[in-house]
């Protein structure tokens, strides 16, 4: 290693990120080196063992253009050093004063030397704490915290923040300020170096806990959702492998743009999948069909769940007979009655319709093995496993407690209108059955074409047969926009784990839209949850989320209005064309940004999106489709209205708010899908519009420069 005390400080940093990630590698080629041959008894232990060692290979690549490091903490109230007895590999600078014991640089990952002692600190770690909590009133025992900026992999900046000075005044993080700032290409980056108090306090809760985070725009909810599970994954890491973990995204082009966050923070075992997956693939159907906006929202009722349950239960018949054993030369009879009252113990009790059946011909045995002990007889369990096998046990409960295909009878439910109508009563209205009801039933399962609404109910329909399996952790991003039902099918998911819900109110756009999360909570089956309010904002600009707020009042008055750290002059603009120069001021616009750094996104309403296409083509600009990585060739992405929610891009070119309204069934969905799409700006927006702009947006001065709202 090199002497540090011959350099100065920034060349000592870069010294210990060059040792840093030389112990990085040599932590991987340990790992590569193993050799498991004499170890594992048999080739399916062998296989297991090589996976857990392969996805420890890779969850130690040493990423070149991610800092291995981006913070260090100086304690003066020194802690106990995380898993080590010694101290990190790190001299202290002269001029700083700090014991040498008492330094910590926090970072993605934990990195140590060959003789265990850590040289980089897991930023989940209880030591790394203060580097988000710390400040001039409460230091937690940090004399100085120190960022550092990178620039492609290359630590080129440091900046000092000497908590435990009194006379040095509390300022903003320059360094803090940029990479916040700093350009977006690709998919989503992991916010660790930016973290905030009030999103790390929501990080770091228990495991035990679900969390509901109401964040509105640029407040970083994704983010926080996503650095959660790393958190608790490290955490619990025992616990959640053993019980499973999973990030449940509004589509995939969301997904394909969160996808890189956690591996970038060594997690590679967390599955990310939309509520679509989750229940097709548990109910083997294909989703081919749609439904409209009425049905849609009928369908997703929580009043179905009970339809369903009926419809289940409703083959359940009553003993008209008793029920006649033979063993033997003997014969045991069980009287209707009795049987009666068996089935109607099992119905009262609630279980699940599968494990009742189950239950059954052990109820009837254990009635037969009693009258044998009363008739002097001394059976025993494997007598009463006999008599549940007989003949005639077996057909008293297909006759009384027949089995249920959850997909044949959702079939039936949504194609017979007195089955409907009789499971429905009371429930639904005439008018709700008809909307519901297919108009031309298919001839069977394969033929049908299912709807997303449609694999929800033979969800909640094959739960009610048999106990969804539940995962240790669920994180539910962009919540606002599902249906209780749906809230329902991701709660079977977490019924024994916790969940972290995440979404905006505001940002609801489906028929069925949340209207309160205490509501949302419950059919989640999780209303104890505690429900956090994120409002600062430190990705759009404070001049458009300003703008974007003037919709507030008209699609969510209860919210808080978002406030922004970020101070850019001259990010919104806002212009007015003639009808026929649309679309050739959407492309100069379009010119304009890629003129400027990172990514930009032309969101507009669907029925749009084709002409635009064109008219890019035309002009020779290429572009994405959204979820596509960009790159220095391709860095505008064409993004459908519909689709923009949770992306986020440098610069936006947002083409005719008007249509992006009247792209919706009311007003008020169609607000809120424009609240979406004004607010996925980072650096710049720029408003192109030749109709009127919808009312909220025309009062009161804009901000923006030359611009004509």
């Amino acid at each position: 290693m090199p002497d540090h005390g011959t350099l100065d400080p920034l060349e000592r940093e870069r010294a210990h990120l060059a040792a840093s990630r030389t112990a990085l590698r040599a932590m991987r080629h340990d790992v590569e080196s193993l050799d498991i041959r004499n170890v594992t008894a048999n080739w399916v232990n062998a296989e297991v063992l090589q996976r857990q060692i392969d996805a420890r290979i890779e969850a130690l690549a040493d990423l070149a253009d991610t800092p291995l490091f981006f913070g260090r903490l100086d304690y003066t109230d020194f802690p106990s050093p995380p898993g080590s007895s010694a101290a990190p590999d790190a001299p202290a600078a002269p001029e700083d004063g700090a014991p040498e014991a008492a330094r910590y640089y926090i970072g993605r990952r934990h990195v140590h030397d060959a003789d265990g002692d850590p040289m980089v600190v897991d930023w989940r770690a209880p030591v790394s704490q203060p580097f988000y909590r710390a400040s001039k009133k409460d230091p937690q025992g940090v004399g100085l915290r120190r960022r550092f900026g990178y620039t492609g992999g290359e630590l080129t900046a440091y900046e000092d923040e000497r908590l435990s000075d009194p006379d040095e005044a509390e300022k903003a993080s320059a360094l803090l300020k940029r990479e916040i700032e700093r350009p977006r290409v690709g998919p989503m980056r992991d916010i660790v170096a930016t973290i905030q108090p009030e999103q790390d306090e929501i990080v770091r809760t228990g495991v035990d806990g679900t969390v509901c985070v109401q964040g509105a725009p640029g407040t970083g909810k994704t983010a926080v959702g996503l650095h959660r599970v790393a958190y608790l994954l490290y955490a619990h890491r025992e616990r959640l492998a053993r019980t499973g973990t999973l990030v449940i995204g509004p589509n995939r082009s969301f997904l394909r743009y969160i996808e890189q966050v956690l591996p970038a923070l060594g997690e590679l075992a967390v599955r990310q999948a939309t509520v679509e997956d989750l229940v097709t693939e548990a109910t083997g159907v294909e989703v081919r069909g749609t439904d409209d906006p009425e049905a849609a929202r009928i369908k997703g009722d929580a009043r179905m769940a009970e339809v369903l349950r009926r419809a289940v239960r409703s083959g359940v018949t009553m003993p008209a007979e008793p029920c006649v054993v033979v063993r033997g030369s003997r014969r045991w009879r069980v009287p209707a009655y009795e049987l009666e009252e068996i089935v109607r113990e099992l119905l009262e009790r609630g279980i699940r319709y599968g494990a009742a059946r189950e239950a059954l011909p052990q109820r009837v045995a254990h009635a037969v093995l009693t009258r044998m002990e009363r008739s002097g007889e001394a059976p025993d369990d494997r007598v009463q496993d006999a008599v549940a096998r007989n003949a005639a046990v077996k057909a008293l409960v297909k006759a009384v407690w027949p089995e249920v295909d959850p997909v044949r009878l959702v079939l039936r439910l949504l194609s017979d209108d007195g089955f409907l109508a009789e499971c429905s009563e009371g429930i639904l209205t005439e008018e709700e059955r008809k909307a519901i009801l297919w108009t031309k039933p298919p001839r069977g399962v394969r033929s049908a074409k299912w709807s997303a609404a449609d694999a929800v109910l033979i969800d909640e329909a094959a739960d009610l047969v048999r106990r969804t399996p539940s995962l240790g952790h669920v994180v539910l991003d962009e919540a606002q926009d599902l249906s209780p039902m749906q809230y329902r099918a991701v709660g079977r998911r977490c019924t024994t784990g916790s969940a972290t819900v995440l979404g905006d109110l505001a940002q609801g756009t489906t028929p069925w839209a949340t209207a309160s999360w205490a509501e949302a909570l419950s059919h989640l089956g999780k209303p104890d949850a505690a429900v956090e309010e994120l409002t600062r904002g430190f990705r759009v600009p404070r001049e458009v989320i300003a703008y974007a707020s003037r919709l507030l009042p008209h699609i969510a008055p209860g919210l808080s209005e978002a406030t922004s750290i970020r101070d850019a002059a001259g990010s919104l603009r806002v212009r007015a064309v003639a009808v026929e120069e649309l679309d050739g001021a959407v492309v100069d616009a379009c010119r304009e940004a890629l003129e400027r750094e990172g990514s930009i996104g032309l969101i507009a309403a669907d029925a749009r999106v084709p002409a635009l296409a064109a008219a890019l083509d035309a002009a020779g600009i290429p572009h994405l489709d959204p979820g596509t990585e960009t790159d220095a060739d391709a860095r505008l992405t064409l993004v459908p209205a519909t689709l923009a929610k949770g992306l986020e891009y440098d610069h936006v070119v947002l083409d005719e708010p008007a249509a992006v309204v009247d792209g919706e069934p009311d007003e008020r969905t169609g607000l809120r899908r424009l609240y979406v799409s004004l607010t996925r700006a980072v650096s710049g927006l720029t408003v192109v519009h030749a109709a009127p702009l919808p009312e909220p947006l025309r009062d009161g001065s804009d901000g923006s420069n030359g611009s004509n709202a």
